[in-house]
């Protein structure tokens, strides 16, 4: 199993530990390389930088993405690390001299982040170099990564964390009394922010029904919402315009499964006007996400045209 080892921002890091947030934004203010060292649910513990040298915590993978600094707040707020986006700038700011006034930040998105008290941080592994400035990567078949994982199951197991979570957020675990220490990969939780990141990326940045590339203007919707148990999975969403998305949560406007666009006759009933809107009734979305798995899922969309659509 990979396993990776993260310089952290101790700012970040005690911050963080103060909200106890459900999932977080570990930034790259320089945008950073696509992050693919670990797959979805792989470890990535938090390594302090000097004088503390210490692992202080573990988040699991999610995603990773690069936004421009303004929407990567929007996405994550407080899960950035700082409590406002004043402060959040002023850091990225700090690591950078190019002087942009939005410039494009990596983030590697973590979920279900549990974040030690002092006295439980672990020793950094013997063959850490001070010299490293982002990570290193570990396995565990090989001794130091064996027994690195294992520091870091024993202090999560004292924190009890499968009890103080729910049901659905699970974590990595070794099967006991497997030799080779077998991994068992369940599901990470995704959250909000991983929602929205994740959305974005399937529909390559554009809005699936106009089109439109401009990504402030961009939204991940809910076909069925998480307030009615639908979840937070790609299959669940679309990304869309602002205003089509209020339309589409005010059920003026929905998808059918074959993927054509319905918009309603109320929208001149009670509007008298929609001419911008009926020129997609009866067109295909313009974007899906390229994996048929990550396609909005009939179930949702039947959902949606009946429960919520104003035909």
């Amino acid at each position: 199993m990979k396993l990776y080892l993260g310089v952290t921002d101790t700012q970040w890091f005690r911050f963080l530990r103060a909200e106890q947030p459900e999932e977080v934004n570990f930034w790259q203010p320089g945008g950073g390389n696509a992050f693919k060292v670990l797959p979805v649910g792989g470890p990535f513990l938090f390594k302090l930088k000097a004088p503390l040298n210490a692992i202080g915590g573990v988040g699991f993978f999610a995603s990773h993405t690069r936004l421009p600094l303004s929407v990567a707040w929007e996405f994550f707020g407080r899960a950035n690390g700082l409590d406002t986006y004043a402060a959040f700038r002023d850091k990225i700011m700090s690591y950078r001299r190019d002087g942009q006034p939005n410039p494009v930040i990596g983030c590697i998105v973590l979920a279900d982040p549990v974040f030690f008290e002092k006295e439980d941080w672990i020793p950094v592994p013997a063959d850490w170099s001070p010299n490293i400035v982002q990570g290193k990567s570990y396995d565990t078949t090989t001794a130091i990564g064996k027994e690195l994982w294992s520091k870091v199951q024993y202090t999560l197991q004292r924190y009890r964390w499968m009890e103080r979570q729910p049901e659905e957020k699970r974590m990595l675990v070794m099967e006991p009394g497997e030799p080779e220490y077998r991994e068992v990969l369940s599901r990470v939780r995704v959250g909000q922010g991983t929602f929205r990141t994740l959305i974005t990326d399937a529909y390559q940045r554009r809005c699936a029904i106009s089109g439109e590339k401009t990504l402030p203007a961009l939204e991940a919707a809910h076909i069925k919402p998480y307030s009615e148990s639908g979840p937070h999975a790609v299959s669940n969403g679309l990304l869309l315009r602002s205003d089509l998305h209020k339309l589409f949560d005010s059920g003026y406007l929905t998808v059918t499964p074959q993927h054509r666009i319905e918009v309603s006759g109320r929208i001149k009933e009670e509007f008298e006007n929609g001419r911008e809107y009926y020129r997609y009734h009866g067109k295909s979305m313009l974007i899906l996400p390229e994996e048929l798995n990550r396609q909005p899922d009939p179930r949702y969309i039947q959902w949606h045209n009946e429960q919520v659509f104003n035909g």
